[in-house]
């Protein structure tokens, strides 16, 4: 799903403030997606469905990273963050700078808050790989969710981690499918947590893109 999108648009540093003044880049708030919240029962069948075993497979076909990992950043943008192809799932855009080059680079990612921090999940469903804006958020850890400032922080500590997942499954059962294709890849999902900031610091021309 659109947690585990590795694809984004690219954009040249020269136009980040072009970025800033569009839709995506304004202040609005985030809604806010209390993890242990009573979900609906139309909430309850759809995330079933979408964390079946037939759908996770999909997800981890190259056709879903071809198709809906690119259209994914466009419709947010387009409808102003209201909807993307995880449809009842809480998704958000999140911009990143690159690694390497330091373009800009949107991907849709399913998030939700502990407390104040917002919980996002490297998941890349489940394939061997981190996804790149996880290398891109680790290199410059300054981004925009939703047009909000963050700064990403990743989390180590073992038992934050495992406190972090029995969350994340509440939202999306599908990560628990996740995490056991990665670890037979020999990969450790991430999980990120990103912090408000009231002032992103500007893109770099000289920032390395991965």
């Amino acid at each position: 799903m659109s947690g585990a999108s590795a694809s984004s648009r690219v954009e040249s540093p020269g136009r980040m403030i072009a970025a800033r003044r569009s839709p995506m880049s304004d202040r609005r708030t985030l809604r806010y997606v209390d993890p242990r919240a009573q979900r609906s029962p139309i909430y309850r069948v759809y995330v079933g469905l979408a964390s079946s075993r037939f759908a996770t497979w999909l997800s981890k076909k190259a056709v879903w990273s071809a198709i809906v990992w690119k259209v994914d950043p466009v419709l947010l943008r387009v409808t102003r963050g209201h909807l993307g192809t995880g449809l009842l799932l809480p998704t958000a855009l999140l911009q990143t700078r690159g690694a390497r080059t330091g373009l800009i680079r949107r991907n849709a990612v399913i998030y939700f808050h502990d407390g104040d921090r917002v919980t996002i999940i490297a998941s890349q469903a489940g394939r061997p790989g981190n996804p790149s804006w996880f290398y891109n958020a680790r290199a410059n850890p300054d981004v925009l969710l939703g047009g909000q400032p963050y700064r990403a922080e990743i989390v180590e500590d073992e038992t934050s981690r495992a406190r972090l997942w029995e969350l994340a499954d509440r939202v999306f059962p599908a990560f628990a499918s996740y995490r056991e294709s990665a670890a037979r890849a020999g990969r450790t999902i991430p999980i990120l947590q990103l912090v408000s900031s009231s002032s992103p610091r500007p893109v770099s021309a000289d920032a390395a893109d991965r």
